[in-house]
């Protein structure tokens, strides 16, 4: 009876021309992607900048003109270049400079991933006056209907915001209801086939109306167009 055929040990230089090989791909590839990725970086983030510019337009009806601000630890807003790191929220300016409101951003879950909206707020009514999608990866012909059903997005024309007497809290928080059954001017009605990603919606301006509806209105005074040459 015959053994079994001895095995051949790989050639020690050609392992290492390979592992050589490999190690050289991977190093090419990871430097590719690193370069790609500074190149591309300040594009994508102008091109952000530039695509909440025009949704600040859009949210602040009237407005042609925007600054940023952020609120400092004592409780004032003091307006920033666009670009700054942290929260802010943007002032809209109408021709004639006067304020128009804030475009404020709110963000929260919805059924699929994170959804960040932008609204606009009116300090002489107190209102939402509308409200612009800026990120979202809801399933299409569903969650997307946010963005594009016309009935849902007519909730926020005239959404009321109003403060109570003492000015620390909403008088009427933001509140959800089933599509059709809205009553009051503080309500959302909601999308049928897309309940989820419209209550959180609901639920994202709820929180963000209550956390800075108190902390801006008195405030309004330092919302004022940045004079040319502040900075």
């Amino acid at each position: 009876m015959t053994g079994a055929p001895p095995q051949e040990t790989p050639d020690p230089g050609l392992v290492f021309k390979m592992y050589r090989a490999v190690v050289g791909v991977g190093l090419v590839c990871g430097l590719a992607i690193v370069t790609v990725f500074e190149i591309t970086r300040p594009i994508i983030a102008r091109n952000k900048i530039e695509a909440r510019q025009r949704a600040i337009l859009y949210v602040l009806p009237g407005a042609t003109d925007s600054a940023a601000f952020s609120r400092q630890a004592a409780g004032n807003f003091v307006d920033l270049p666009v670009d700054a790191p942290g929260e802010l929220v943007f002032a809209g300016y109408d021709a004639a400079g006067g304020l128009v409101g804030l475009a404020i951003e709110a963000q929260g879950m919805g059924y699929q991933d994170i959804v960040r909206v932008l609204y606009g707020y009116s300090f002489d009514q107190q209102t939402v006056l509308a409200i612009r999608v800026l990120e979202s990866r809801e399933t299409p012909g569903l969650g997307d209907r946010v963005e594009k059903d016309a009935a849902f997005l007519r909730n926020f024309g005239e959404l009321d915001v109003q403060l109570a007497a003492a000015g620390d809290a909403l008088a009427h928080p933001i509140e959800f209801v089933k599509s059709g059954t809205k009553t009051s001017a503080w309500q959302i009605d909601g999308i049928t086939g897309a309940t989820i990603t419209s209550r959180a919606v609901t639920k994202m301006l709820s929180r963000s109306t209550a956390h800075w509806m108190p902390l801006v209105y008195s405030r309004r005074a330092e919302f004022a167009k940045p004079k040319e040459g502040a900075k």
